[in-house]
């Protein structure tokens, strides 16, 4: 009698645990109420045509403390206009983010912040672009990699993406093709492991030249092309002198940004005209800004800043004229989305 009481007890414990699991399983799968797509050459957020206008946050992961604050600021930006924001696993540039582990898996620390990040913007209604590799200046990288590892880091992150059901976002395989250049990287067939791990996920190339068949779109270094849609995922003020992300923002022997937040009246005019010509044209629009991207101690601001001057640093021009161009930002309608 005893042992069928036991039997019974333990069938009992675990019923209610495997219970608990479906439930918790369940409850996880259908946190995510946005998707992102992409449809011949417009992309949509829960079947609305949405045109991205974002910001290059690319070193939000470089604490827990800078992945809070962008957080903290989503509301405000949504306020300027603002629907989406790109965060890198790996960089970038003096930040060194290194969000993969030799082997190419995820390391659980950043993966941590950045499925904060994703979470807090699906539950706005607001969209990230998940950066993988950077391979430009800076200690992020491991040079020892080959197109394996490269491979199976955007792998696993499109399978992590995929396992949490986020699906408020979209990939970039490397930043500006970066190693592709480098290292002679394959970015197509990045792009194709990532669709091995989940064909559903957008993934996009950015280096000089046509988008892959596999990829859904181009972004920033990517040419236009018939069919897909564009984002200049990385817009600065093409007359800076030095250029922005050359000798303006930069200076021999120093491991972080120069100038950081500041524009000249002219700057602030040629990235607005920018803005507008690429919106106006149907393709996305992404700020990036040493502000944004600046590591420690200087930075990143993941805030709005000021009017860009010595006194007064910052991107807050930029966001009043997308808000006074464009309005505040106002998603689509919420749904109960689940794992396909």
């Amino acid at each position: 009698m005893r042992t069928d009481e036991n039997a019974n007890a333990q069938s009992r414990g675990l019923l209610h645990a495997l219970l608990v699991i479906t439930l918790l399983f369940a409850t996880h799968l259908q946190a995510s109420k946005y998707a992102f797509t992409v449809r011949g050459n417009k992309t949509y957020l829960n079947g609305q045509n949405i045109l991205v206008k974002g910001l290059r946050c690319s070193n939000a992961l470089v604490s827990d403390r800078s992945a809070a604050e962008l957080i903290s600021n989503l509301d405000t930006f949504a306020s300027y206009g603002i629907n989406t924001f790109s965060v890198f696993f790996m960089g970038s540039r003096f930040g060194d983010v290194k969000g993969y582990n030799e082997d190419g898996s995820l390391n659980p620390v950043y993966a941590a912040r950045m499925g904060r990040i994703i979470e807090a913007a699906d539950d706005r209604g607001m969209i990230v672009l998940v950066g993988c590799l950077y391979w430009g200046n800076s200690k992020a990288k491991w040079e020892n990699w080959t197109q394996t590892q490269a491979n199976a880091a955007v792998a696993n992150t499109v399978r992590w993406l995929k396992e949490h059901n986020y699906r408020n976002v979209f990939v970039d395989v490397d930043n500006e093709g970066m190693a592709k250049r480098a290292k002679g990287f394959d970015n197509r067939q990045m792009v194709i492991d990532g669709k091995k791990a989940d064909p559903a996920c957008v993934i996009a190339t950015n280096f000089k030249g046509d988008p892959p068949p596999e990829a859904d779109l181009g972004i920033h270094f990517s040419s236009k092309v018939p069919g897909k849609p564009y984002i200049e995922s990385e817009g600065t003020p093409t007359n800076a002198p030095g250029g922005y992300w050359g000798s303006y923002s930069k200076k021999k022997g120093y491991y972080n940004y120069i100038n950081i937040g500041l524009y000249s009246e002219e700057m602030k005019a040629r990235q607005k005209a920018l803005t507008a010509e690429h919106l106006d044209n149907g393709h996305g629009y992404m700020c990036a800004s040493t502000w944004l991207q600046c590591p420690p101690p200087s930075g990143p601001n993941n805030c709005p800043g000021g009017d860009g001057s010595k006194q007064s640093p910052g991107i807050r021009w930029w966001l009043e004229f997308i808000r006074d161009r464009y309005g505040p930002y106002i998603p689509p309608a919420a749904a109960s989305a689940t794992k396909p």
